[in-house]
């Protein structure tokens, strides 16, 4: 995006970028750019907050009345105000019990997600009925199949013959993960993301079952499975340390 602000301003267009990874920005140059204090995936700060959105894009919008150039950096002033952990928060459903095997995991994970059906429903409506879910076009029913059927070990069969069994799984995964975290949402509290991960990742058997899918497939002969397990089932951040 550095690179292609600067075609648009030679095109005569000015151009403000959101930078999110400073030192990135440092190095690529912008014509302008303002970093922002904010996780990754928020450019504009926290969801649900236009206020605090509008604020971040009018700092934004003002550098294109700076004089000074041709290369200029600002930090917005603010951090993130949904960083910090939201003490009335409470999960949607109790943490899932320790299972031993791929099929116990599996088990638990079909018994699960059907408890937070009405704090998933009660978060869309909440946000006049947008959602993130749906990348795999399967209803939350079937994706959560598949990716149980995938830790019973059964034979990969993708819904749509377009898509491999692999890539249907990361997009089954993605929605899995997706109706889980606006479940969490659900409610008049603002659980920040490390509260949502933290317990999405800490305490679910979804999130069991995906450390579990990773693991399995690390060594896969399929290349494509390999890396779906290796870069997208499980986010770097929370990948234990090899050894």
């Amino acid at each position: 995006m550095s690179a292609l602000g600067h075609y648009l301003e030679e095109a005569g267009i000015a151009t403000v970028a959101i930078s999110l990874v400073r030192p990135q920005t440092e190095r690529t140059r912008p014509p302008r750019a303002l970093w922002v204090p904010f996780e990754l995936g928020r450019p504009f700060g926290p969801p649900g907050d236009p206020a605090f959105q509008t604020r971040v894009i009018l700092a934004a919008l003002r550098m294109l009345e700076a004089p000074r150039g041709p290369v200029l950096l600002e930090d917005f002033p603010d951090d993130d105000p949904r960083a910090a952990p939201d003490r009335a928060w409470r999960p949607p459903i109790e943490p899932a019990a320790a299972v031993n095997t791929p099929n116990e995991l599996a088990a638990q994970l079909d018994a699960e997600w059907p408890q937070l059906t009405r704090a998933y429903d009660r978060a869309r409506s909440q946000y006049g009925g947008r959602t993130s879910l749906g990348l795999s076009g399967l209803p939350i029913a079937d994706a959560v199949r598949y990716v149980a059927d995938f830790l019973r070990g059964k034979p990969a069969t993708s819904p749509d013959p377009s898509v491999s069994p692999a890539l249907m799984l990361r997009w089954a995964v993605d929605d899995l993960k997706a109706y889980y975290t606006e479940a969490a949402g659900a409610g008049a509290a603002k659980p920040s993301s490390r509260q949502i991960g933290d317990w999405f990742w800490n305490q679910t058997a979804a999130g069991a079952a995906l450390f579990a899918l990773r693991q399995a497939h690390l060594a896969s002969s399929d290349d494509r499975l390999k890396l779906i397990a290796t870069m997208f089932l499980v986010p770097g951040a929370r990948v234990p340390p090899t050894p």
